[in-house]
C-alpha cells in the first residue's frame, strides 16, 4: 500500500507492553530445569503482580523476579526484552530477523514468479 506509513515507535512500544515475553519467561525457567506447568505457575504470579504494580516483566527489578522464584538470575534480562524475545525465535517461520529477512525474500520470489505469468 503506498500511502501507508507506520509510527515505528508506537509499534515498538505497544509491542514492548502487555507482558508479551511472558512465554519467554516461562521458557526460561523451564532450561533453569523448573517444570513447564510450574513455571506457567510462576510466570502467572509474576503477571498478577505486574498488573498491580503497573510494570511490565522488563521493567521489574532482579529482586522483584526472584520473588517469584530464585532460579531467576541476571541474565533473564536477554529474554525479557523485545529484541530477546524476537531473537529468539529463530527457526523456519520464527521472528528472528533472520528468519523474517528469509521469508520476505521466498514471498518476492512468488510474487515475481506470479508477475510473469
Amino acid at each position: 500500500i503506498p500511502a501507508m506509513g507506520f509510527n515505528r515507535q508506537a509499534g515498538y512500544e505497544a509491542a514492548r507492553r502487555g507482558f508479551s515475553t511472558a512465554t519467554d519467561l516461562a521458557d526460561y525457567l523451564v532450561k533453569k530445569g523448573l517444570p513447564f506447568r510450574d513455571a506457567h505457575e510462576v510466570v502467572g504470579a509474576a503477571v498478577a503482580y505486574g498488573i498491580r504494580t503497573g510494570k511490565d516483566l522488563s521493567e521489574m527489578s532482579l529482586e522483584e523476579l526472584r520473588q517469584f522464584d530464585a532460579r531467576i538470575e541476571n541474565d533473564v534480562f536477554d529474554v525479557l526484552t523485545l529484541e530477546g524475545s524476537v531473537a529468539a525465535r529463530n527457526h523456519f517461520g520464527g521472528t528472528a530477523p533472520e528468519q523474517v529477512r528469509a521469508a520476505a525474500h521466498r514471498a518476492r520470489q512468488r510474487l515475481s514468479a506470479l508477475n510473469t505469468l
